[in-house]
């Protein structure tokens, strides 16, 4: 009798282990379930987020390209001859914002120069797609030097003096010309953002590299 007793509860003690086993189980389900949940709704919001701010960024870009920048200066660039020459050529525009030009380019992958650079390998850069920033004497050093860093910072760019331009500071594309007030005119960013590489570019997709650079040594860039 005593025997039967003592394995009725054993057997009870099991049972009960074992539904209290099954109860810890069913609780690190729900607790498991409850976190990933939260963590799903926290990547579906971050994603959302992240997603909108993208969204809400291209929408400013293409508001940006569209919007007329004051004071800009168009010409058509049907009257802007794209002929390669090796010879001077007289351009109607300090600095020239298109025309015949010398069959190899200015590097314009952010490039700095810091002395004057010949004007129709610089226009064949507009024509792949480049804005060149120019400054003369009358600009301040420290618009200078922040210009400088913009442009090092930027592709399909270029920047060197012109002494002999109208405006201290000038941003030119082809066809595309705007002179601004300082280093911290908006109507930069809007330029950089409507004409590097923008729908005024002749030649969309070709290189800023390989050209001319610095020291006046040409790369393999030719004819395009």
């Amino acid at each position: 009798m005593a025997a039967n007793r003592s394995t009725a509860d054993r057997r009870a003690r099991i049972e009960e282990m074992r539904r209290a086993e099954q109860a810890r189980e069913r609780r690190n389900r729900i607790l498991t379930i409850g976190i990933s949940s939260v963590v799903v709704l926290g990547l579906v919001g971050f994603g959302t987020v992240v997603l909108k701010k993208k969204a809400d960024e291209d929408a400013a870009k293409e508001a940006a390209a569209k919007a007329p920048i004051a004071a800009e200066k168009s010409w058509d660039p049907k009257k802007l001859g794209r002929n390669h020459v090796e010879t001077p050529v007289k351009y109607d525009t300090k600095p020239p914002v298109g025309g015949d030009h010398h069959p190899v380019w200015m590097n314009c992958d952010g490039e700095v120069y810091k002395k004057p650079i010949p004007e129709t390998n610089a226009v064949h850069s507009l024509e792949h797609g480049a804005v060149w920033v120019t400054y003369s004497k009358k600009a301040p050093a420290a618009d200078v030097a922040k210009l400088e860093k913009k442009v090092d910072n930027t592709t399909y760019t270029l920047m060197s003096p012109v002494d002999d331009q109208p405006g201290a500071i000038m941003l030119s594309a082809w066809g595309k010309q705007v002179t601004v007030d300082g280093a911290d005119d908006p109507r930069i960013d809007a330029f950089f953002t409507k004409y590097v590489k923008g729908p005024q570019t002749p030649e969309p997709g070709a290189a800023c590299t390989g050209g001319v650079g610095a020291d006046g040594a040409a790369g393999a860039g030719m004819g395009q």
